[in-house]
């Protein structure tokens, strides 16, 4: 049976944790359908259109070997279960994984008609900074019939939030910078870009 992994994000912007989290998925799965996505709980700063153009230029960077990473703008939906029906529509036989960070876990009960989606779907687990695989408290997820398991990779400690409040460079990868820097996006870069001005 085919094996995909369902990987939305916010990728505001998308950082080179997202890299190495999508390196690890085309490695270990069949398929990898990838999408930006607006999540009710965050405020996003750039629009879909945009987040979308940048995951698609982590996909060409990574360049998988298997070609199994591709986007998949259709699937963004702010309802998790809108997106694993449709995704089920285009992989009716497919075994279907989806993919969070485990600083989501905590939020996953507060998900749109969450048990369902829980039938729907097995769930894989990525460690993020700060959020150590080891405290979160997976009895509860499995106590409600969800198949969880989590990733054995370990992701750079960067995140689109450092990007968007300081600017960081070394949380993005140079492609995505100068994306960035050409489209114009985030406020940061647009008062640097005032503050030279001045000068």
């Amino acid at each position: 049976m085919q094996k995909i992994a369902l990987f939305g994000t916010s990728a505001d912007p998308p950082t080179a944790g997202h890299k190495t989290i999508l390196s690890w998925l085309s490695q270990h799965f069949d398929g990898v359908a990838v999408w930006a996505s607006d999540n009710p709980f965050k405020s996003h700063q750039t629009s879909l259109e945009h987040r979308s153009a940048m995951l698609l230029l982590i996909i060409q960077e990574i360049n998988s070997p298997r070609h199994n990473l591709c986007l998949h703008p259709e699937l963004s939906s702010p309802r998790t279960l809108e997106t694993v029906e449709q995704a089920r529509l285009q992989w009716p036989d497919a075994e279907l994984t989806m993919v969070i960070g485990s600083d989501l876990v905590g939020q996953l009960p507060r998900w749109y008609k969450f048990e369902q989606l829980l039938k729907e779907v097995e769930l894989l687990i990525v460690p993020r900074p700060g959020y150590p695989s080891e405290k979160l408290d997976l009895w509860q997820l499995r106590r409600m019939g969800a198949e969880v398991a989590i990733a054995s990779l370990n992701a750079p400690n960067v995140s689109s939030t450092s990007y968007r409040e300081t600017g960081d460079t070394q949380a993005i990868t140079p492609t995505i910078e100068d994306y960035i820097n050409r489209e114009h996006l985030y406020a940061w870069h647009e008062a640097q870009k005032r503050a030279k001005v001045a000068h």
